[in-house]
């Protein structure tokens, strides 16, 4: 009679912290679906930033636990939040192979209502993004990360968003980030979840 009492109890703590994930107060997005590390062909990220390592990259909708194979490597998408303002794949993701390596990050936003808001966008080095299967932005060179290096005017629709970012990496660091703005202001009234409904 305990057990069911106790499991009762801690889902009712644990869900309302699932419920109210969202950006921090800067607009940056913490919690990603992650799919990493992809080996890519060669040593230019420049040319593997247009290769679909998942077809279909633009349109997936992954949860936590469902597996991909890349030949005889098995990768699972791991939901992961940042403890910075950005995705540190290298870090995180890339003890067995970090360089020369592609990764995904997927998040679904909720909103409340449609809205026009700017994307800041930061990779290190190749990166692209999708917002609910349209390409918003790709970058085929290498550098470092910086908040906002590219900034794309984007509408959000009412109810879920799905963002994907693909991010390369040819040595050193290996790292992504998201924010959501209106003007120079963070947006903060939206929702962010790991899972598609």
């Amino acid at each position: 009679m305990k057990v069911p009492i106790v499991v009762a109890l801690l889902s009712v703590l644990v869900l309302p912290a699932q419920s109210t994930l969202g950006p921090d107060a800067e607009g940056f997005i913490h919690d990603w679906l992650i799919l990493a590390p992809i080996a890519i062909n060669g040593e230019s990220g420049a040319t593997e930033i247009d290769t679909e390592f998942l077809p279909g990259e633009a349109s997936i909708t992954p949860k936590a636990g469902d597996k991909v194979a890349f030949g005889a490597t098995e990768l699972t998408w791991t939901a992961h939040r940042t403890s910075e303002y950005f995705i540190d794949f290298l870090q995180s993701f890339g003890k067995a192979r970090g360089e020369y390596v592609a990764g995904y990050a997927v998040t679904y936003i909720f909103a409340d209502e449609a809205m026009n808001v700017t994307l800041g966008l930061g990779s290190n080095d190749q990166g692209k993004a999708w917002l609910n299967g349209k390409e918003i932005f790709k970058f085929a060179e290498t550098r470092t990360l910086e908040k906002d290096s590219d900034r794309v005017a984007v509408t959000l629709v009412k109810g879920r968003n799905v963002l994907v970012l693909k991010v390369v990496n040819e040595v050193n660091n290996w790292q992504g980030c998201a924010r959501l703005l209106r003007g120079e202001s963070p947006v903060t009234n939206v929702k962010i979840a790991l899972a598609p409904s």
